[in-house]
């Protein structure tokens, strides 16, 4: 099958594997900074692969891991009102709140739908009139884009009973930010489909001011490697720069259709992220133009006081500080069954990830 076959090559693998370890010179730490990434780096056994000079970090790249509780709390708000649908992606409605979820409430009787796109939620809105729908928007750059063509179809056809209550987040902020707090990081195996929306240019700030390499790349077993590839001769030559392994998907510039319409509908605000705290600029709301459909905006709720799981270590994890087996939660407490922290939920996560594919 086309881009996959070639992309998991046996002999190609070891190839790959064997010019890296011809590289070698000092010990690196590289980052993955997307949950597709995390997801398919224990699927392939990629860490048994590499030699042991190379030590793989798993980054803040699942939104479902990043988002913080209060989120979580302030939908389960919205979800008690009268004549409100929550509608929600299948991952937010397993992540615990302070004292509930969205899957609680949903068990309790509140009207909680889980959608695949924003256009399911759109047309939902369409057809109750006399019911208010929220959309629960969480995501990167990716799914901003499709957030962002929702929110335009629903202004332009003057939809008034359609409302978004945005977690969505940018990448590059929270890659300078680790750094800025002494995570030792040499490389960054930079998000694939994020880049696609937004070009190569969105990482070239990190790479001049930290003096990092950034590699953006796919999500097979020979895309993986080949990125590990071309960041440790970036690293051996200090030549650091943004260079594109994905280039079958990523283009130089990335979707500037897209880039427009989410520079049209959001514009950017200092936002929460799990284990980093609040960085400026970091998040999205919506702009003044679409500001009557923003939920945050339109409903006066109550929002409980946070409370975090004591002995989650979710927020050292996505620092790539600790490892998933590093929790004593880990496997027996947190499973992927019944996810004590946010980093267990979705299959983005590195806690699911590890747990799925290491034991």
């Amino acid at each position: 099958m086309k881009h996959i076959d070639e992309y998991r090559d046996a002999s190609l693998v070891k190839k790959i594997v064997s010019k890296i370890k011809s590289e070698m010179r000092d010990e690196i730490s590289l980052m993955e900074v997307c949950g597709g990434h995390t997801w398919a780096i224990q699927k392939f056994g990629i860490p048994a692969m590499l030699p042991k000079s190379i030590k793989l970090l798993s980054g803040p790249g699942c939104p479902v891991c990043v988002t913080g509780r209060r989120y979580i709390d302030q939908a389960v708000a919205y979800s008690r009102l009268p004549n409100v649908i929550i509608c929600t992606f299948g991952d937010l409605i397993r992540v615990p709140g302070s004292t509930s979820s969205l899957n609680a409430e949903k068990a309790k009787g509140a009207d909680i739908r889980m959608v695949y796109s924003i256009l399911d939620a759109i047309e939902l809105a369409r057809h109750n009139p006399a019911k208010k729908i929220i959309f629960l928007g969480i995501g990167f750059e990716t799914t901003v884009a499709s957030t962002a063509a929702g929110m335009y179809n629903a202004y332009n056809t003057k939809l008034e009973n359609f409302f978004l209550f945005s977690a969505h987040k940018i990448m590059p902020p929270a890659l300078g930010a680790l750094i800025d707090e002494g995570v030792k990081i040499d490389g960054y195996i930079a998000p694939g489909h994020v880049s696609a929306i937004t070009g190569a240019g969105i990482y070239d700030e990190v790479v001049r001011k930290h003096k990092v390499g950034c590699v953006i790349a796919g999500f097979e077993a020979v895309d993986i490697l080949q990125s590990v590839y071309m960041l440790v001769k970036q690293i051996n030559n200090k030549d650091f720069g943004v260079e594109i392994q994905y280039r079958r998907v990523v283009k130089p510039e990335g979707n500037t259709k897209a880039q427009k319409i989410i520079n049209d509908v959001f514009t950017l605000r200092d936002d929460w992220w799990r284990g980093l705290g609040t960085l400026p600029k970091s998040g999205l709301k919506l702009s003044n133009t679409y500001k009557h459909l923003d939920a945050e905006n339109h409903f006066d709720v109550e929002v409980e006081d946070t409370i975090e799981e004591k002995g989650c270590i979710c927020g050292d994890i996505l620092k790539g500080l600790k490892k998933p087996d590093d929790c004593a939660l880990f496997g027996t407490v947190c499973t992927n069954a019944n996810p004590v922290g946010a980093c267990m939920v979705s299959h983005e996560g590195a806690c699911n990830a590890y747990l799925r594919f290491n034991i």
